[in-house]
């Protein structure tokens, strides 16, 4: 995998992040109602809710913000049930795309999710279709300061079992195995270490090249209106995106 192909993804959800904040901080929410379904209010004991607190601090999250994020989950649990769907499918080009969705209607999710790939000329597959394209990491961002020390970063992460580090101009890329995502995570936060994301991903094993503008288009706009959907929590894909489009996302 080459470096653009694992940070492509990352870096197009960033700027959804930064032009949407309100919104994801709403997803975020979504995502501490499961978790606080599954293991309790007291991140000490839930590491599902760490790692998702985690990720709510690297999108700016504030530390109110999530608080009551967290105590609305536990008053909510009775009346609203929330659960994990993952749909997989192609966009056109043949490009792999999964969404990963957090909803309260199965059956309204569903639709709307069909409908996007429909209208833009791609085609919802079934389980398992596209998810052996990717696979599952835990990814770390930190962003490069002349008060880091690259050398001492790279020990701290490597020993505290990341699989890998790679440097950018910009960033310190820590790639981990999902199991020890939260450890590496925790390692680095006690080190000092601030991050631009803290999250699970699913990366592609190889990237599908645009052969015509027509393509990109379409391709684009399915990924836009799957970020914009309110229940869609995260979206994968291995289209090759030029550059210049990335930072416009």
């Amino acid at each position: 995998m080459s470096g653009h192909s694992k940070w492509a993804n990352i870096k197009h959800k960033k700027g959804k992040a930064d032009a949407e904040r309100g919104k994801v901080f709403t997803k975020i929410g979504r995502e501490i109602a499961i978790a606080v379904r599954e293991g309790g209010g007291d991140p000490a004991v839930n590491g599902k809710l760490r790692d998702i607190i985690a990720k709510a601090k690297a999108s700016n999250m504030p530390n109110d913000n999530i608080t009551r994020s967290i105590k609305k989950a536990a008053g909510e649990l009775g009346n609203v049930t929330y659960e994990e769907i993952t749909y997989e499918g192609y966009a056109p080009g043949g490009v792999a795309i999964i969404a990963e969705v957090v909803t309260e209607n199965r059956n309204r999710t569903a639709a709307e999710v069909r409908h996007i790939f429909d209208k833009n000329g791609g085609s919802l597959g079934t389980t398992g279709s596209v998810g052996y394209m990717f696979d599952h990491k835990g990814v770390l961002l930190v962003e490069r300061s002349p008060d880091i020390d690259d050398e001492e970063l790279m020990m701290l992460a490597l020993d505290a079992g990341a699989e890998d580090v790679e440097e950018t101009d910009e960033f310190f890329e820590i790639y981990t195995a999902p199991n020890d995502f939260s450890a590496v995570r925790e390692t680095l936060e006690q080190g000092g270490m601030e991050f631009v994301s803290a999250e699970r991903q699913k990366l592609p094993q190889n990237t599908v090249a645009m052969e015509d503008s027509e393509t990109l288009e379409k391709v684009l706009k399915l990924l836009e209106m799957l970020d914009d959907n309110d229940d869609v929590m995260e979206v994968f894909h291995n289209a090759e995106l030029p550059e210049e489009e990335e930072e416009e996302e």
